[in-house]
C-alpha cells in the first residue's frame, strides 16, 4: 500500500471515530433529555448522599469523644436498615480498604467491586442502571474519605489513609420512577 493510500485510510478511520464519538455524545445528551425519571433519581442520590454524610460528620464531631462511644457509622447502619425495611431505598456502607471492620461491608457483587475500583482511581461517582422484575434501578456509589481525626478513634487503620483517599463508599440502589 502506498503512503498516500495509507494516509487516506487513516483519515477515513479518524472520520469514522469522530462520527461514532459524536453519535455517542448525542445519545448521551438524548438520554439525559429523554429520561427525566433517571435525572430525578440521580438528584435523589445526591441529596441522600449530602444528608447522610453531613449527619455522620456532625454526629462524630459532637458526640464521639472516646473509643467506647457509638460510632456514627454504626448508628447509620441502623438508619440504612430502616430505610430499606420501609421500602424507600437501599444504601450500604462499603469498605474500600480491603480489610473491612465488618465483613458485611465488603463489596458483594460486580457493581460494588467496580464502583470501589473506580472511586479508588479518583472518580467522584460511579453508577449503573439495572433492571429487576421489570423495574429499573439506579445503582450509584460515592466515596467516603477520612474527614476527621476523630474517625481514627474507632478506626485506627485509617491513620494510614492519604488525604482524600476513599476508605469506603456509600452504595445506593434506588428505583427509577
Amino acid at each position: 500500500m502506498s503512503g498516500g493510500i495509507r494516509k487516506a485510510w487513516g483519515l477515513v478511520g479518524i472520520g469514522v471515530l469522530a462520527l461514532v464519538g459524536l453519535s455517542l455524545w448525542g445519545q448521551e445528551k438524548a438520554t439525559k433529555k429523554d429520561d427525566p425519571a433517571l435525572e430525578r433519581t440521580r438528584k435523589e442520590v445526591q441529596i441522600l448522599d449530602d444528608v447522610y454524610k453531613t449527619a455522620i460528620v456532625l454526629i462524630t464531631e459532637n458526640y464521639v469523644d472516646e473509643k467506647s462511644d457509638l460510632a456514627a457509622g454504626a448508628a447509620f447502619q441502623k438508619l440504612f436498615q430502616a430505610m430499606r425495611e420501609k421500602g424507600h431505598h437501599d444504601v450500604r456502607l462499603l469498605d474500600a480498604t480491603g480489610e473491612p471492620y465488618d465483613p458485611d461491608n465488603a463489596p458483594r457483587d460486580e457493581f460494588e467491586k467496580a464502583a470501589i475500583k473506580s472511586l479508588k482511581e479518583g472518580n467522584a461517582y460511579y453508577e449503573q442502571i439495572t433492571e429487576k422484575n421489570g423495574k429499573r434501578y439506579l445503582r450509584a456509589a460515592t466515596p467516603i474519605p477520612v474527614v476527621l481525626k476523630k474517625c481514627t478513634l474507632c478506626h485506627s487503620a485509617y491513620e494510614k489513609a492519604k488525604a482524600g483517599e476513599p476508605i469506603g463508599a456509600l452504595g445506593y440502589t434506588i428505583e427509577i420512577e
